[in-house]
């Protein structure tokens, strides 16, 4: 064993307590710790190998164990909604014996968890996942006779669309991802993306900083030929029907419903909160019987505008144009209206919203306060401009022809 890693062996045994044990296939002993005597190896290789940044990570990642109360945490049952709406599942293994887990964008209702369900409840949740994850690589490498440390993903992104961008749940879904890079390192194998819209180049961009280089080396967005590519990886037998495999439910359920959960609308009554506190980046008093234009240039198609606002006191009207004329102020008639406006009680619940722009050019956001002949409203806004990874779009569109081998997407940022 390397000099450095037995010095990160050294310290997790004393963090954690664990005993060592031999026969570990390090080549001395290892701790028999919840963790796995590999983590310290993991976070070396994680870190390219710098003892400094790699006895941080370690120790970052006994605090998280200890907070998460690791070694109970599989007995650990999470609020209802996170079991009937949190979508995803682990379902069979790929032909190495690796544990594949699903990932089932398109139904899940992020707004809908974050208004139910405490964050620090959803990252135990997915902490928990990762758990099962790591004993069921544990039992795979006992029954097989080898060494089984990483996991197989499939993101079925069907249906991702402008309300998976909601600010918060970007933000949510960083945490998680973070959470995963940080504390289970060197354990993806691989991630197929599959039926990816137009969108989800706008999707990625958003979330990719939060990935390692090198686990963005291993994000492969399939074609339309994505079943033929995920048998080449997984047995027929271990995928369900409905990804192109011949496994069900006992019941006969093509979804195998019973391993995946394919989440849905939270209904209302789950609802703990209507909005969450969000800072907002510009503050204007609109006058009455006035308006109030922000622009922004979109030079790339594909782009998505992204809004959050509130009001004080009273509604407000909103709407978004696109300039028939550059270089000049218009009048809202003089534009062409490309998201309706309409009047909203943003004093009441904030809004937020947003907009693919497929065509490039000035666009303008109006709050509108025309209609009102008494009252000035006071507006808090903040409005993004969302770019689409020119990686991904550059991949999909090609996808559009012939059947291209799978390839990474471009690690760079």
């Amino acid at each position: 064993m390397p000099a450095h890693a037995g010095l990160l062996l050294d310290f997790y045994q004393a963090s954690t307590g664990a005993e060592s044990s031999k026969g570990s296939g390090f080549g001395g002993a290892v701790p028999a710790a919840p963790c796995g005597g590999a983590e310290p190896l993991r976070s070396l290789a994680a870190r390219c190998f710098d003892l400094p940044k790699s006895e941080a990570m370690l120790r970052k990642h006994v605090e998280v164990r200890k907070r998460m109360d690791a070694d109970n945490i599989i007995a650990w049952e999470a609020p209802e909604v996170i079991r009937k709406y949190m979508s995803g599942g682990m379902c069979g293994y790929d032909r190495e014996g690796s544990p594949i887990w699903y990932e089932i964008i398109g139904p899940l209702d992020a707004k809908g968890l974050l208004f139910s369900a405490s964050k620090q409840d959803l990252l135990k949740n997915k902490f928990r996942d990762c758990e099962l994850l790591r004993h069921e690589c544990e039992k795979q490498s006992q029954k097989l006779g080898k060494k089984i440390e990483m996991v197989l993903m499939v993101y079925d992104c069907e249906g991702l669309g402008l309300k998976h961008l909601w600010k918060p749940a970007v933000e949510a879904y960083g945490e998680l991802l973070s959470m995963f890079e940080e504390n289970y390192p060197e354990s993806l194998k691989r991630l197929f993306i599959v039926k990816a819209p137009k969108i989800f180049p706008v999707a990625y961009n958003l979330v990719k900083h939060f990935l390692s280089e090198d686990t963005r080396k291993k994000v492969v967005v399939l074609g339309s030929d994505w079943k033929e590519v995920l048998q080449k990886y997984i047995d027929p037998a271990e995928i369900p029907v409905e990804y192109g495999g011949t496994l069900t439910d006992p019941d006969g359920d093509p979804k195998c419903p019973s391993k995946i959960n394919y989440g849905g609308d939270v209904p209302p009554r789950y609802y703990v909160r209507d909005q969450l506190t969000q800072p907002y980046e510009h503050t204007v008093v609109v006058n009455r019987g006035s308006s109030h234009q922000v622009e922004y240039e979109i030079l790339v198609p594909g782009c998505v505008l992204r809004w959050q606002f509130k009001s004080e006191g009273a509604d407000v009207g909103f709407g978004v144009y696109l300039k028939t004329k550059v270089g000049e102020r218009q009048r809202a008639g003089d534009m062409a209206e490309v998201f309706p406006t309409q009047r909203y009680n943003a004093h009441m619940v904030p809004e937020d919203g947003s907009l693919t722009c497929s065509t490039p050019g000035i666009y303008v956001l109006r709050f509108d306060n025309t209609y009102s002949y008494i009252h000035a409203k006071r507006v808090s806004y903040t409005v993004e401009v969302l770019l689409p990874d020119a990686a991904s779009a550059q991949q999909i569109q090609q996808l559009g022809g012939e059947k291209p081998a799978p390839g990474p997407l471009d690690p760079s940022p």
